[in-house]
């Protein structure tokens, strides 16, 4: 049984979370607030196991409560506003659900913290969703192969499925994916080393990067075939 609160500003959303939330019989709702004091005590008096948090809350956000909490239960953001899914995964959120809630979503988003829980973290990869516009994933660090900035965009180069263009820039992704094996080779791409497969140098401009479960090769230039090398060094000290 897991032990929830339902942390959200809105009366008609925390209602509507609540009706979707009965219905799983592996849920006891603990609690509800709708602000981020009246949330820090009650994550204080009934330490839940999981909190439904909105971005937007009375007297702060979602992020304020969590930088306030000391040993704060898992989290599952739920909101209105994609535009902070980057944010809520560099604050080890389980999950970013959009209102409405789809209950697919919702009964994975569970799963995944009830699998969390029950093995107490040990060897457990944090998911990263990745949200285009006509598509989500939600992929471990051990699947992306590379990422690759592209404007405002990072494109992500995922094993054995095809790539995902997501709003957020390289410097943002990099934050949150860990390093290594994650290295930045630049300005512009960053690199799985664990999934380097091998390294063609067809001269010193055009070196062309194999990834395992890449099918098509990623070219890189002098100054990221330079770091990589040094990154590579390093590994094998």
């Amino acid at each position: 049984m897991l032990r929830v609160v339902i942390a959200d500003d809105e009366p008609l959303a925390r209602r509507a979370m609540r009706r979707l939330l009965v219905a799983r019989p592996q849920i006891e709702i603990v609690g509800e607030s709708e602000s981020v004091a009246e949330t820090l005590d009650l994550v204080g008096r009934v330490r839940p196991d999981l909190i439904f948090l909105d971005i937007r809350l009375n007297g702060g956000d979602g992020f304020d409560l969590l930088a306030a909490l000391e040993n704060a239960p898992k989290v599952v953001f739920v909101t209105a506003y994609a535009e902070y899914a980057v944010d809520a995964f560099g604050v080890q959120a389980v999950d970013y659900l959009l209102k409405p809630v789809d209950p697919d979503r919702l009964d994975a988003a569970i799963e995944r913290v009830q699998q969390l829980l029950a093995r107490g973290e040990e060897g457990a990869e944090p998911r990263i969703e990745l949200r285009s516009s006509g598509r989500v994933v939600l992929a471990a660090p051990s699947d992306i192969a590379a990422v690759i900035a592209d404007g405002d965009f990072s494109r992500f180069i995922l094993c054995d499925q095809p790539s995902l263009l997501v709003l957020g820039t390289l410097g943002q992704f990099e934050a949150i994916l860990p390093t290594p094996p994650f290295a930045r080779l630049g300005r512009s791409i960053m690199v799985n080393i664990d999934r380097l497969q091998r390294v063609e140098t067809r001269s010193r401009d055009d070196v062309r990067l194999m990834l395992w479960g890449v099918s098509d090769p990623i070219s890189i230039g002098r100054v990221a075939a330079v770091r990589l090398r040094q990154v590579m060094s390093t590994r094998k000290e």
